[in-house]
Order: C-alpha cells, then structure tokens, then sequence
C-alpha cells in the first residue's frame, strides 16, 4: 500500500509515517517512480508505534523495543523489554513526583495569598468602621 493508504488505514498523518521511517522504526519500498510502498504488516507496526509513543518513550527506545512488539498485543518479554519498561515506568514515577512538588508549592501560594486577601479584607472593614 501506499503512504496515503496507510496513513488513512492507520490514522497516522503521512507526515508521522515519513518520521517514523527515517527514525528507522518503518520500513518501505520503493516503486520505479519514487513512491513508497509498505508492506502487509505495516499497519499493525504503526500501532505499535503509536501504542509505544503514547507511553511516552522515544523512537529510539521504540526502535529497540519493535522486535519485542511482534505477534499480539503488549510486548514478548526480554531483559530488554522489562529493562526499558521499567527504566521510563521509573522517570514516569519521578516527573509525577516532581509535578505533585510543583503543585504542593502553588498550594502552598495559593493559601498565603487566601489569608492576605482575608487579611486585606478585614482591614478594609475595620478602617470603614474606624472612619465612621
């Protein structure tokens, strides 16, 4: 098929499939024209690429982990399967971590400035009680 077909079938943009191949994660021929040419399988690895993007791993770890993607959902275990599962489950863990930091310190804002607008608030009142 070609790259307009695929992408239709795939619900990749013909753009995302082009970057896929020249990360080396799909593979196509060539017609005598220039076209490109996927093969029969090439829709299934294009949902495993996408399936594999959205865990948010790069191409290049997607890259090695293709060959483990083969035959059925999820991944053929390995030691480099689970080792690269495991590495981005890790720096998943540390952004969430990271990011429930960053929300403690708005939170934290977000209080402080709760009890100066009180605090305003309540000194307005007293400076009009005080004036009449």
């Amino acid at each position: 098929m070609r790259i307009g077909e695929l992408a239709e079938r795939s619900g990749a943009s013909a753009r995302s499939l082009r970057y896929y191949e020249q990360q080396g994660l799909l593979c196509a021929d060539r017609d005598a024209n220039g076209y490109r040419r996927y093969g029969p399988d090439a829709l299934d690895t294009v949902a495993r690429i996408r399936e594999l993007l959205a865990t948010g791993l790069s191409t290049d770890a997607i890259r090695h982990l293709l060959p483990c993607a083969q035959g059925g959902p999820g991944l053929v275990f390995c030691e480099l399967s689970c080792s690269v599962v495991e590495r981005q489950m890790a720096r998943l863990d540390a952004e969430i971590a990271e990011l429930a930091r960053k929300r403690e310190a708005l939170a934290h804002y977000a209080h402080v400035m709760r009890q100066r607008r009180d605090q305003d608030r309540a000194l307005a009142r007293m400076s009009l009680r005080s004036a009449s």
